[in-house]
């Protein structure tokens, strides 16, 4: 593996060096499945145009002229005087690399149940979405092709890698060893039994979150009900925090006829006691959302097709389901709302957010500004109006003293009569401008 990634980077097959062979319009005929512009693109048989056709478009290429790293990397198996891949290998960032199954075209046989998907924008986003700090211990539930550990593996000292899946963790110890990450302990098992009674400061998952009846493909459905995993995950999830800790997912869960979906999903992070943030990103009607794991699965034009469409539909609409969402949940370990919920906070101490702004809006010599707001730069960035007491507070409370007695000589500073009760402060704690 380590010479084969040698000769990789060597010949250019990195993310900018495949891009740029390619070019704009083949890229964006491969996102339609269609491979005549990429193969245009790579006739001239140099090694990189090879490389491009064996690993990415998956085509077979003439055995003669192939170096011995890719004849001996085990990736490969002959065909007459032609070599194709077993696998689909792809750069990714910073010269690294992911070792999947080729994704099927139109015309391809079906999918095996165990197959493995590669990186792509949901991978991506996942790892955009997922916290820059460094950490101790960071767990990849369901990690697939391995591409989140990737970008762990800069920021966490110990990396523990999950997958129900057995071969998803061979093709990830591919991908790690491609890309030279080691010591990741890859372990096999179902949702947080392989890391049971453990605990990590990061949570991150790319889950099968695919809602659809009767699920039979690993890396997208469990075969539970509805958005029950999804459910289950931020439940559990929690349980194997760290304090401090965060735990960061894709999901998708349902629109229910006459219920919120807020409520839905709030309701599963409420129940957690962490501070929760929920991002619907997208949002799509049944029909939408079938054709698209149809499509994903190249199950159009087969003659099952019809029939899977239409027991699909029927499931949501048996389910009252009137569409799906689709985004990011992040769960944070801090105490936060479980203690602002119980906590007397007349006895607490507060201190403001780091990070936190005070601006002032207001006429030109005006005694007093019109408006008042309290606006964050890390975290949710979120700003807010507040009034003449709150704004003061957060120039003054730095843990020392009760948020009771503080409020009280703050009123008499003020004295104009205004007094604020310690308990309308619960929603400035929750979403993070004072913190306990």
């Amino acid at each position: 593996m380590e010479r084969l990634r040698d000769h990789l980077l060597k010949t250019g097959y990195t993310i900018d060096g495949v891009r740029e062979r390619l070019g704009d319009m083949a890229a964006s005929a491969l996102a339609r499945e269609e491979l005549v512009p990429a193969l245009r693109a790579t006739r001239s048989g140099d090694p990189l145009d090879t490389l491009i056709r064996l690993w990415w478009l998956g085509v077979p290429v003439s055995a003669t002229g192939l170096p011995f790293e890719v004849m001996e990397s085990g990736l490969v198996e002959f065909d007459g005087d032609k070599v194709r891949s077993t696998v689909h290998l792809q750069p990714w960032e910073e010269h690294s690399f992911v070792v999947s199954d080729r994704k099927v075209r139109p015309g391809d046989p079906a999918l095996r149940s165990d197959h493995v998907v590669g990186a792509g924008g949901a991978s991506a986003n996942l790892a955009q979405l997922v916290s820059r700090r460094p950490v101790e211990r960071a767990l990849d539930l369901g990690t697939g092709c391995g591409v989140q550990v990737l970008h762990l593996a800069e920021r966490a000292d110990r990396i523990v890698a999950t997958d129900l899946n057995p071969r998803a963790v061979d093709l990830a110890r591919l991908s790690w060893r491609l890309s030279g990450v080691t010591d990741v302990d890859a372990r096999v098992g179902s949702l947080f039994e392989p890391v049971e009674g453990e605990l990590f400061d990061l949570v991150v998952s790319n889950p099968p979150f695919v809602i659809s009846p009767g699920g039979h493909l690993t890396y997208r459905e469990t075969g539970a009900e509805g958005d029950a995993f999804c459910r289950d995950l931020v439940r559990q999830a929690p349980t194997y925090l760290n304090p401090h800790g965060h735990a960061q997912f894709l999901a998708n869960w349902l629109h229910v006829e006459g219920e919120d979906w807020r409520d839905r999903v709030g309701g599963w992070v409420g129940e957690t006691g962490c501070d929760g943030w929920v991002v619907e990103r997208d949002v799509q009607d049944p029909a939408e959302y079938v054709e698209l794991w149809l499509r994903d699965a190249a199950e159009q034009g087969t003659p099952a097709y019809a029939a899977r469409y239409d027991e699909w539909l029927s499931w949501f609409e048996a389910n009252r389901v009137e569409g799906i969402g689709f985004g990011w949940i992040t769960l944070r370990n801090s105490g936060t709302l479980a203690a602002h919920r119980t906590r007397d906070l007349e006895t607490a101490r507060l201190r403001v957010a780091e990070g936190l702004l005070d601006e002032r809006i207001g006429a030109p010599g005006a005694e007093d500004p019109s408006r008042i707001v309290l606006r964050q730069t890390r975290g949710l960035l979120r700003s807010t109006d507040v009034g003449t007491v709150e704004a003061a507070l957060a120039g003054v409370c730095d843990g020392e003293l009760a948020l009771g007695p503080l409020l009280n000589v703050i009123a008499e500073l003020v004295g104009d009569g205004e007094h604020l009760r310690a308990d309308a402060l619960r929603p400035l704690i929750a979403e993070g401008y004072f913190q306990l």
